[in-house]
C-alpha cells in the first residue's frame, strides 16, 4: 500500500518530539502513522503544506485554470500527481474554529480539482470519480473542544466538509476520522498511548 500524508501545521513535520514550545501533536500523529506504515511494509509520501510554502488562496488565474480542468501552478501539478499515486490518503491538522486550517481547505479547492479528482456530470447527475486508485481517507486531528460539544452542539463541521462535502462527493469510500481532545493539557503517558494506537491502526490498515 502507498499512503500519501498531508500535514497542515505551522511547525511542520519536524516538530514531532515532545519539546515544550516547539512540539506539535499533529506532527507526532503523522510520525506515528508513518512508523506504522513502514513497519507493515508500506510506502509513504509526505506533503508538508506549510513547509512547502503552499498558497491556499484561489486567485483569479487559479480559478481560470480550475474551470478549464487543469493548472499552471507547478506545485499544484506536483501535488495532483502525488495524490493520484495514493492507495490511501491521510490528513493531519489541528482543528481551529471547529474546522481545518486554511492550507487544508486550499488543498481541497486547488488540488482536488475538476478533471483531476472528478469530472462534472450532466445536470442533475453525480460527480464522476477520477481518483480510482484511492481506497480511503483517514483524518487525524487534535482539538481543544470537547468531543461531545464538537459533535452535538457544533455538528462536526470539519467532518462534514471533508467527508460528506468533499471525498464522499467524489466517490471515495473508507473514510475514518480520529480526533484527540486537548493534547496540550494531557500527560506524556496519555500522548504515548494515543500515538501507539495510531501506529497500530496504520499497521493494520497497510496490511489489509
Amino acid at each position: 500500500m502507498h499512503v500519501v500524508a498531508i500535514l497542515d501545521h505551522p511547525y511542520g513535520a519536524s516538530a514531532h518530539a515532545n519539546e515544550p514550545h516547539r512540539r506539535s501533536f499533529s506532527a507526532a500523529l503523522l510520525r506515528a502513522a508513518l512508523d506504522g506504515i513502514t513497519r507493515a511494509g508500506g510506502t509513504s509520501d509526505v506533503i508538508d503544506l506549510v513547509t512547502d510554502g503552499f498558497d491556499p488562496v484561489m486567485r483569479a488565474e487559479d480559478l481560470a485554470d480550475w474551470r478549464r480542468g487543469g493548472s499552471t501552478d507547478p506545485q499544484v501539478l506536483d501535488y495532483q500527481r502525488r495524490l493520484a499515486s495514493a492507495d490511501h490518503l491521510v490528513l493531519v491538522f489541528p482543528t481551529w474554529w471547529m474546522s481545518m486550517p486554511a492550507g487544508t481547505k486550499g488543498f481541497l479547492d486547488k488540488v482536488l480539482a475538476k478533471g483531476v479528482a472528478f469530472d462534472e456530470p450532466r445536470p442533475g447527475g453525480a460527480l464522476v470519480r477520477r481518483l480510482t486508485r484511492l481506497r480511503g481517507v483517514t483524518v487525524l486531528t487534535p482539538m481543544t473542544t470537547r468531543h461531545g460539544l464538537y459533535r452535538l452542539f457544533f455538528g462536526r463541521p470539519g467532518h462534514r466538509i471533508l467527508f460528506r462535502g468533499a471525498f464522499a462527493l467524489i466517490g471515495v469510500r473508507g473514510l475514518r476520522w480520529f480526533s484527540f481532545e486537548g493534547p496540550a493539557q494531557r500527560s506524556a503517558a496519555w500522548r504515548s498511548a494515543r500515538l501507539a494506537r495510531v501506529q497500530r491502526y496504520f499497521e493494520r490498515l497497510t496490511t489489509s
